[in-house]
């Protein structure tokens, strides 16, 4: 058989992503990235902003190291290379990354508690690639000035404001009356990058940020109720969901390195609730109240961030979550085609070093939504805000990320035992991933590596019963005795380096109703994918019909084999 299936491929969407990632850079201000992006507009809109600094060059950064992991590529090294240059030129004396001021711009020179975040996710990507000491230097200096600015009482931690300043906090009284507002946005995000700085270099202090946040958020704060809602107070950000949902995939993290089975339940509840609030394939909403009807591509990724990490813990059925959310709103709200935008053939129009016109449209193509539509990649609701913005560039880095997490967590584990829980397109040191889905129920597993067993999650709706297994000649049923292991997987012992095995079954298709913001969809599904929903957007549609062949075509393409699997 030539090639693989030319079915979805995550190394191939990152790649596509690197083209919003590189071009956000604005020339004129020394690559400072734009920010967002008004595809309405006519010429459309390239804008910058307060989150162009340590929020936005974390993002960016992080996706620029995270894509070359995924796809061996490099193209975007010039690029990465100035990201990475002005992340570090941002950090102060005092360990902080601050903001610059801007002679357009509303905000001023603070420590942004939001940018620490995306600083310290990035610092720590970037250590785990290369162990560049000064990077390592940078990070543990950005982590003891959190530590040293948290405001500590006995029985918790936290941030009064959302921002520091160069004399501190900028209120004296919040920190006398005990004020933290919103520890979501301020402390509970912070928790993951915290956790994975710690487990990659051992930082104490990184670790206790981890346990007091935990306990401000979990104890304290009010932020999640006891049924695992989101609190929809105005001074809780009326519900954020990305603040939200960020903390509770660092919380999800910390629950297992710690082993805390309680936190990981109370992780659950919350996750659990969030989902019924969005949909099937993966649209969130932006809130509880105004921002209710947009969709940030950052819930998404954190959401996916939380399912793996749960189901690789051992709540297995979260899989299912994540792939439909991999096969559904994340690579279909990725902007592949961009001939709807009508952008400005040269500067003539621009505000240089505010706004640009010029080729805007061909500059985000592969960025994923800023604000869209359960269906449209663009939110242009009459209820809420109403149209805002199209692009944002926490998105587009956030959105690498989140294919990376997938991709990651598609084929685990060792020689031992290894876990193919994605029925996606992946190649590995030890088995090849061929995913024919959704034109057929069938997936082939390319052997690369002696293992002890290897295991394959098969979907709820796959029809056990009618499943077939071709291996060495042999071909068994689902209902054969011995081919399941304990966990519900397909099980395959002691496969052999250059072993073809191949799984087929029934492809499912059906309806569903599926309610967005108060608005009724009726979607049709191939399996994990969908193939159409009704009604249709209107600016830029998504899930269009889709056309399914009998047989997936075939291209010819090299899976990229990673040197070495991150554990993420």
């Amino acid at each position: 058989m030539p090639g693989i299936p030319a079915t979805l491929l995550l190394e191939e969407r990152a790649e596509l992503a690197m083209n919003a990632v590189v071009n956000l850079a604005d020339p004129d201000l020394d690559g400072l990235p734009f920010f967002s992006a008004d595809l309405l507009a006519d010429p459309a809109e390239l804008r910058h902003g307060d989150w162009d600094y340590g929020s936005s060059h974390g993002r960016l950064t992080d996706a620029c190291v995270l894509a070359r992991r995924m796809t061996g590529a490099a193209w975007w090294a010039p690029a990465e290379k100035a990201y990475k240059k002005t992340l570090l030129d941002l950090l102060g004396p005092d360990g902080l990354t601050w903001r610059r001021t801007h002679p357009r711009g509303h905000w001023e020179a603070t420590a942004g508690l939001i940018d620490q975040r995306a600083t310290l996710l990035a610092l720590t990507t970037w250590f785990q690639d290369d162990g560049d000491e000064q990077v390592r230097a940078a990070a543990d200096r950005l982590v003891g000035a959190l530590h040293r600015i948290a405001v500590k009482e006995r029985d918790v931690w936290y941030y009064p404001a959302s921002e520091y300043t160069r004399d501190g906090w900028p209120s004296a009284h919040a920190v006398q009356l005990h004020l933290a507002p919103d520890p979501a946005s301020f402390c509970g995000r912070l928790i993951m990058p915290l956790l994975r700085w710690h487990r990659l270099t051992g930082n104490a202090q990184a670790l206790e940020l981890c346990g007091w946040f935990a306990r401000l958020i979990t104890e304290y704060s009010g932020v999640f109720a006891d049924d695992g809602s989101f609190n929809a107070a105005l001074a809780y950000r009326s519900g954020h969901f990305h603040t939200r949902l960020g903390t509770l995939d660092g919380l999800a993290k910390y629950a297992v390195h710690t082993g805390d089975h309680a936190l990981t339940a109370y992780v659950r509840r919350s996750f659990d609730w969030a989902l019924a609030r969005c949909t099937a394939y993966g649209w969130t909403p932006g809130d509880l109240a105004g921002q209710r009807f947009e969709h940030e591509t950052c819930s998404l990724v954190d959401l996916i961030g939380i399912g793996t990490t749960l189901a690789g813990a051992g709540h297995t059925r979260y899989w299912a979550v994540v792939e439909r959310f991999l096969r559904g709103h994340l690579t279909t709200s990725q902007l592949t085609d961009v001939d709807w935008v009508r952008s400005a053939p040269d500067r003539e129009g621009d505000e240089p070093g505010w706004v640009t016109r010029h080729r805007v449209g061909e500059r985000v193509r592969g960025a994923f939504a800023g604000y869209g539509a359960p269906n449209d990649y663009v939110n242009d609701a009459v209820l809420g805000r109403g149209h805002t913005a199209d692009v944002q560039a926490c998105c587009v880095g956030s959105g690498v990320r989140g294919l990376f997490t997938g991709w990651a967590a598609a084929v685990t584990g060792d020689e031992r035992l290894v876990r193919v829980n994605l029925l996606l397109n992946r190649g590995s040191s030890f088995v090849d991933v061929h995913s024919h889905l959704p034109h057929e129920g069938r997936v082939d597993l390319h052997v690369r590596r002696d293992c002890a067993e290897l295991r394959m999650r098969v979907p709820d709706w796959a029809g056990h019963a009618h499943l077939l297994v071709a291996r060495g000649g042999h071909t068994a049923r689902g209902g054969e005795p011995g081919m399941w292991a304990p966990d519900g997987t397909l099980r395959f012992p002691a496969p052999r380096a250059g072993e073809r095995i191949t799984v087929t079954f029934p492809l499912a298709e059906r309806v569903t109703e599926e309610t967005a913001a108060g608005r009724s969809y009726r979607v049709r599904w191939r399996g994990d994918d969908v193939i159409g929903i009704e009604p249709e957007g209107r600016t830029r549609p998504m899930y269009t019909a889709r056309t399914v062949e009998p047989h997936a075509p075939l291209r010819e393409h090299a899976l990229h084999v990673p040197a070495e699997e991150w554990s993420w």
